[in-house]
């Protein structure tokens, strides 16, 4: 026998069946509500009561929250990577005595959301696709909150870095395609997969001519981009999927263009913990610079960071503009005091064109567009070209302006519903039954005093409730006086309470007005914001170039705070440092501790690879990522902590920087070490900057040396002759010197001290031969124990030279030590020590598997000990 379904739950599961992988939010009421599989899920994430409904003879997991309370429990779905379907009812329950009509009126995805609690102000919420074409790969982004739509084509490699520059919030891709992406660009992203059909060459072309009005693609570049169009045609098709049908704000797609920006590859953006970390509570160059005081700024410094300029003149002109504002404080002031008063106008003018936009929200866009009317006076007073061309370019946009002042009121409420958004005066018919609706207390107080003359009841009191509206309440002392067609409707302790014919017939007059007033102004207000949609392109203009100089404030402000200075370009392949500082470690040091600057020299001709050799913990790696993130600065058009910086455009910067494990993917981090080795080697140019630290630390000693060598043999003898900085703890690299003209030898220098060892953190010409590894354990805590051994073992290995007697030291020094006590030894375990140190590899072991090792051997002894003891 089939089980018996409720209508609501056949209702439920008919639309459930049409979006198996959203979480259903199903209105019945006052609530929405979650069933099933989706209720668990809701209720682990929300925090909220899981209960059950008794369905057909069985129970259902049944979880839900008040209507009201959507944008609280929204933004936790979708954070938590929830696909959320929100189905409405569609018609008043009052109005019907079937079950009512359902479905589904917005599809909210991790990409695909305009909810001001799910957006983060100063990012991009990016929604992208991925198609894998034959001669290579496209790739779209779309912020649907903004109306931004990029597009590109490049092999894996310019994908993979793309993906981590924008980090979108959601990638689609071919169902087809699953186990691909997942070998090629990991499981880190949030995913959808669409049919296979979606991703063709006409059906993109017509979805995107479509959408911007035009006969062909070429007026945007992207024309040739075939790959990257179906990407884009593909994001586009999941928008209509996700009901989200106006999207007047997506008027142009643009060319991500590879050529114009310097190369990071992905390993590089990661190394350099551009704006974001691996690491818990790391601050980022982002968390240091950004001075931005826009959201939309926010939004744009992030990608002038990702993309920085290879363009000199480009450059420059930021550069200038930096300048400017430096020497011009007054002006500066005067900037960052109109940014605080525009607020979002970018997906504010969004919410405009997807008919999301409150009453409240178009004045914040008004009063923002007043704002920007004395910036642009200010940007063409200007004596600076650049600034000057901003100030021509920023739209008054007067006409809208007015417009509003005319239609919403100052004082408009979050929700049309709520009434009053209308300015008085705007609409005739609207002002009439406002009046009607607001001028009862007039009438009412006329009523009660001509109703207590007639009856001579003093204590009359006009009222009104829900139950049955406007009533006359009279004290049980004067009931008597009550004239016969007053109708008694309530019994009170102390009075009575009745109803007449004129209160009702006004009753229904003033309802009436109200329910007009409401359906009224919901009109004027849907044609105001259609009338508004002729402004997205200038409101959209206006939001770029106020994001642009907000940013080049925020670089003045920054360069202000932390003493940066301007860099030179010119047109050599040189980079010349002098004191540079890392951006990012100077700011964390206590006040007592000023950050020790140092000087960095490279050019193609004399001083190619500079080897620096010194302790761990002495600030190796510190001066590599300082020279990328200057370099990385300077070519954003920022200025650069440094005393000075000249240098020639870079168009390349590799890092092999920090362990970097994969061994969640089956990868060692020796294996992941010579993917980004070999990555960096496949691909310098003339113009490349290539950091390089500890290469070959997670092999073999001999290995890692053979490799450390090949490798610098390989930059120096290589056509680029790209520019290298290579941190090792490989002394024997010293040794290149002698054979490579262009390689030079560094050290960062320390001071011994009686029994300790001081890290002065300046680099010094000339390489170093002592690593201080036992002095950084002490620092470390490492047991004294432990410590005195190991000193013991550098002294005997200090007295040798060479590899060979290296080799044969460590053999001879673990025998030597031993001899000691094999007198005292059973024959037995005389033979199992013998097989164990026989059995050691010394070539491939480790410091701590050596003392793991010796400890072990040490532990056999004792037991031994003991035995003869207790005999």
């Amino acid at each position: 026998m089939a089980k018996k379904v409720t209508p609501l739950m056949q209702q439920y599961n008919t639309i459930k069946a049409k979006y198996p992988d959203a979480l259903l939010l199903f209105r019945v009421g006052d609530f929405y509500e979650t069933f099933g599989e989706d209720a668990v899920k809701a209720a682990g994430i929300l925090n909220i009561t899981l209960t059950a409904r008794n369905n057909g003879g069985e129970d259902t997991a049944l979880a839900g929250f008040p209507h009201h309370s959507l944008n609280t429990y929204l933004p936790k779905l979708v954070m938590a990577g929830c696909r959320v379907a929100i189905c409405d009812q569609l018609e008043d329950p009052k109005q019907t005595k079937k079950i009512v009509k359902r479905g589904v009126t917005e599809l909210v995805t991790p990409g695909v959301a305009l909810n001001d609690d799910i957006l983060q102000s100063k990012s991009n919420n990016f929604l992208a696709a991925i198609y894998f074409g034959k001669k290579g790969v496209g790739v779209s982004f779309l912020d649907v909150s903004t109306g931004e739509f990029l597009t590109a084509t490049g092999n894996i490699e310019y994908i993979d870095k793309l993906l981590q520059n924008f980090n979108p919030s959601e990638i689609l891709f071919s169902k087809q395609k699953r186990t691909l992406f997942s070998e090629t660009f990991g499981d880190a992203f949030n995913v959808f997969y669409l049919e296979d059909w979606v991703f063709q060459t006409d059906y993109s072309l017509e979805t995107l001519t479509k959408q911007f009005g035009t006969k062909n693609l070429k007026g945007f570049g992207v024309d040739h981009l075939q790959e990257g169009l179906i990407a884009s045609g593909a994001v586009m098709h999941y928008l209509a999927e996700t009901q989200h049908n106006k999207l007047g704000h997506i008027t142009k797609i643009a060319r991500i263009a590879e050529d114009a920006y310097v190369w990071m590859d992905r390993f590089t953006i990661r190394n350099l913990e551009l704006y974001q970390s691996t690491n818990q509570n790391a601050v980022t160059l982002l968390d240091v610079i950004d001075k931005t005081i826009s959201p939309m700024g926010g939004r744009l410094l992030k990608r002038w960071m990702a993309l920085p300029l290879k363009n000199v003149d480009e450059i420059t002109r930021r550069h200038e503009v930096v300048s400017y504002l430096q020497d011009n404080d007054v002006v500066l002031q005067k900037f960052q005091n109109q940014f605080k008063k525009i607020g979002d106008i970018e997906r504010l003018i969004s919410k405009v064109a997807t008919g999301k936009i409150n009453p409240r929200e178009v004045i914040q866009l008004k009063n923002a567009l007043e704002a920007i009317v004395p910036l642009k006076a200010i940007a063409m007073e200007a004596k600076n070209d650049s600034l000057r061309v901003i100030g021509e370019q920023l739209q008054d946009c007067e006409v809208l302006r007015e417009k509003i002042k005319e239609t919403i009121t100052e004082e408009a409420p979050v929700n049309i519903l709520k009434g009053n958004a209308i300015a008085e005066g705007f609409n005739k018919d609207l002002d009439e039954l406002r009046s009607i609706a607001t001028g009862g207390k007039e009438y009412l107080d006329n009523m009660l005093q001509r109703e207590t003359e007639r009856t001579g009841i003093t204590s009359l009191k006009i009222a009104s409730n829900n139950v049955f509206g406007y009533y006359i309440e009279v004290r049980n002392t004067h009931k008597d006086k009550v004239p016969e067609e007053w109708i008694r409707k309530q019994t009170l302790v102390s009075a009575e309470r009745y109803i007449t014919e004129e209160l009702k017939e006004y009753e229904a007059k003033i309802l009436g007005a109200e329910e007009k007033i409401t359906v009224l102004e919901q009109e004027i207000y849907a044609k105001f914001i259609s009338w508004m949609l002729q402004y997205i392109s200038a409101v959209q203009q206006n939001s770029l170039l106020i994001a642009t100089l907000d940013c080049l404030a925020s670089f003045t402000q920054q360069a202000k705070e932390a003493n940066y200075t301007r860099p030179l370009f010119d047109d050599s392949f040189d980079l010349d440092i002098k004191e540079g500082r890392h951006p990012v470690i100077e700011q964390q040091l206590p006040p007592d501790a000023p950050f020790i600057a140092n000087d960095v020299f490279l050019d193609r001709e004399n001083q190619q690879i500079i080897m620096i050799t010194g302790p761990n913990m002495s600030g190796k790696s510190a001066i590599l990522r300082q020279t990328a993130l200057i370099v990385l600065l300077a070519q954003m058009g920022s200025f650069v902590p440094a005393k000075a910086v000249r240098m020639g455009c870079v168009d390349k910067i590799f890092t092999r920087v920090g362990a970097s494990d994969n061994i969640s993917m089956g990868e060692s981090t020796f294996m992941v070490e010579m993917n980004e080795t070999a990555s960096i080697l496949n691909n310098i140019s003339k113009r490349s900057l290539v950091l390089l630290d500890e290469i070959g630390r997670g092999t073999s000693t001999y290995d890692g040396i053979s490799i450390a060598w090949a490798i610098s043999e390989y930059l120096h003898e290589h056509p680029s002759k790209a520019k290298t900085l290579f941190a090792t703890h490989y002394h024997e690299i010293n040794e290149m010197t002698e054979t490579f003209d262009r390689i030079k030898n560094y050290n960062v220098s320390v001071k011994e001290l009686k029994d300790d060892v001081l890290f002065l953190r300046k680099l010094v010409p000339g390489g170093s031969h002592h690593s201080f590894g036992i002095h950084v354990a002490k620092m470390a805590g490492m047991p004294q124990a432990v410590l005195h051994r190991a000193n013991k073992i550098l002294k005997k290995l200090e007295k040798m030279h060479g590899s060979d007697e290296l080799s044969n030291t460590m053999s001879q020094l673990s025998k030597e030590e031993l001899q000691l006590s094999f007198f005292k030894l059973d024959d037995p375990l005389l033979e199992e020590l013998r097989e164990e140190i026989l059995d050691i590899d010394i070539d491939t072991l480790t410091p701590v598997e050596a003392l793991m090792k010796l400890n072990e051997i040490k532990r056999m002894l004792q037991r031994n000990a003991s035995i003869k003891t207790k005999k």
